[in-house]
């Protein structure tokens, strides 16, 4: 088997689709013919935790650790709720951040370029680099974000030229939403552009996970890109639909990521349906942030809401299979139309009814559209959207709110391996 090595952050026992992506595709690899070694932290900072995870690496696997400096660590003195909360993705609106939280947003985005694991960067080149010589490692893969363990395969292919060095882009670099909120001054700009261009421009092949993404990146680098989506695997034993008519949301609900569409068109059915408020039930799994809360205060829907906090990723696809409707729900801006959540993959699989909620021409809208798993809508359709709710509610009342989705094997975790493996060995003309 040729060996590959995979240098990645997140790693059971973290939670969250970052760990999945990659654990999924070291569980699969060896079947086309490629044995995994996976680089991680020894002693990461991870804002999530979900230890239902370590029972799925695969017993086979190669895992190095090397010790990596966490500023995180050091800046929770402060705040450790804080810090917790920023390093999850949820960033307060400017308006509503306290000045604690502009201190630290400064100095995350103009201190720490391009990340807060900077500081593993050349250690790991130290140590990896005597790895590769050992064990005649001819392919690197490293995951970003964060985006600095793409310096450290830059790092490696100076070293060893002849290195096929794959980079792997779960989200974009400067161009994701939060980019901006980091308080960037106009030098601290330009690094991030002129990093974000040396990693595009001297990796061998790029990886990325959604077709806006490549079209964005084809226009900074000639280097072939492949675009390979998150999936689902094989999961556990169908459950029983949930008596309420449940609307589930799970993962993480943002500053941003708050559809005040839905919530107003809910407590519209609340007022003009005679039984719609003794079936609803709003479920969310996930760290939700103030201003999604008081959303639903100001709605009069705070009675209707169940928060679940985190939930492990062996109790998720239950939940997903027991929901009466799955919520997918996007940030309204320029910057996510090419966002995929890795959950939409998860529901699909559920064959439970999504009612996706994001920008126009958003990807992840149209993976629904695509799959006929649910329904797309942009905040500006609330008449669309309340016609909708209204006719699953009633299939619901019934016992025939159901789904049968089209066209999604090519979404399992072993189609989009064998995928990764073919552009592992592909050679451009």
């Amino acid at each position: 088997m040729q060996k590959v090595l995979i240098i990645t952050y997140y790693w059971p026992p973290a939670g969250g689709p970052g760990v999945q992506r990659w654990l999924k595709f070291v569980k699969y690899l060896p079947e086309f013919g490629f044995e995994p070694w996976v680089y991680v932290p020894e002693n990461p900072h991870y804002p999530l935790m979900d230890g239902s995870l370590v029972k799925e690496i695969p017993k086979t696997v190669k895992v190095l650790k090397h010790p990596i400096k966490e500023p995180y660590r050091w800046a929770a003195i402060f705040s450790k709720k804080k810090i917790k909360t920023i390093s999850s993705g949820i960033i307060p609106k400017e308006k509503q951040q306290s000045v604690l939280e502009k201190i630290m947003l400064w100095i995350r985005g103009n201190l720490f370029i391009p990340d807060a694991r900077k500081a593993w960067v050349e250690p790991s080149v130290r140590y990896l680099s005597e790895i590769l010589a050992t064990e005649n490692i001819k392919t690197i893969i490293t995951s970003g974000p964060p985006h600095s363990l793409h310096l450290i395969g830059m790092g490696l292919k100076e070293k060893y030229p002849d290195l096929q060095w794959i980079a792997d882009f779960r989200d974009p670099w400067t161009t994701i939403g939060y980019h901006r909120m980091l308080r960037l001054t106009k030098s601290s700009q330009r690094k991030h552009k002129q990093l974000e261009s040396k990693v595009l421009n001297n990796a061998d092949k790029i990886v990325v996970t959604s077709n806006t993404t490549k079209s964005e990146l084809e226009k900074l680098t000639k280097r072939p890109i492949e675009t390979i989506t998150n999936g689902y695997d094989d999961g556990d034993a169908r459950v029983m639909l949930d008596s309420k008519f449940t609307l589930s949301h799970i993962g993480s609900l943002l500053t941003d990521r708050n559809p005040e569409v839905l919530w107003k068109v809910l407590s519209t059915l609340i007022e003009e349906e005679q039984d719609f408020a003794e079936h609803l039930k709003i479920q969310l799994g996930g760290a939700v942030s103030g201003q999604v809360l008081q959303s639903f205060r100001e709605h009069g829907l705070e009675n209707f809401v169940e928060l679940l906090g985190y939930v492990p990723h062996e109790k998720v696809q239950s939940l997903q299979q027991s929901a009466q409707v799955l919520l997918l729900l996007e940030i309204d801006s320029e910057e996510t139309k090419g966002i995929i959540p890795g959950k939409v993959f998860e529901y699909v699989r559920a064959k439970r009814p999504i009612l996706a909620i994001g920008p126009a021409n958003w990807e992840g809208g149209q993976l629904v559209t695509e799959t006929q798993s649910g329904i797309y809508c942009t905040p500006k359709d609330g008449k669309s959207l309340k016609e909708v709710l209204l006719k699953w509610f009633n299939a619901y009342k019934t016992g025939e709110l159901t789904i049968q989705p089209q066209g999604t094997e090519k979404y399992h975790r072993r189609a989009l391996t064998e995928q990764l493996a073919k552009f592992i060995v592909w050679e451009s003309s």
